[in-house]
């Protein structure tokens, strides 16, 4: 029944500084827009919802990358969301074909990365983990 994943949501205090960090990524903006009205607060179960959102993709995934900044009913910060070990959602993985490049365009742009390229044998991937703003967790995957 299900086909695919059509994006991935994301809720983001500054819409701008966190778009311009995926957009120099390599991601581009498909459409953006704001969200209010009865509807979309029916959507999210939250009352008189006003939010703006980035859709971004990558040109070679079917899957996009939704940013949502909800200007009503304003959202806390959880600072321990982007701990690898807390339950719910913990990373989003981008596979690459050149992981060193990558890894290097991190350094240059000052991104937190967490450790150096490590090799994990049993599926023959090359990885590593690093955090863009606002505490997102992000992997880069390369397959041999």
């Amino acid at each position: 029944m299900l086909n695919r994943i059509d994006h991935i949501g994301l809720v983001v205090e500054d819409m701008t500084r966190v778009c311009s960090f995926f957009k120099e990524l390599g991601f581009e903006e498909e459409h953006s827009g704001e969200l209010e009205g009865e509807w979309i607060s029916r959507i999210v179960g939250l009352e008189a919802v006003q939010a703006r959102y980035v859709k971004l993709r990558l040109a070679s995934s079917e899957t996009a990358l939704e940013l949502l900044q909800f200007d009503n009913p304003q959202c806390e910060a959880d600072e321990r969301a982007g701990q690898s070990n807390r339950p719910g959602y913990r990373h989003i993985a981008l596979e690459v074909s050149d992981i060193e490049a990558v890894y290097r365009r991190l350094e240059e742009l000052d991104v937190e990365i967490l450790s150096e390229i490590q090799s994990y044998e049993p599926t023959n991937k090359r990885l590593v983990y690093f955090r863009g703003p606002e505490n997102i967790l992000l992997e880069l995957a390369q397959y041999a």
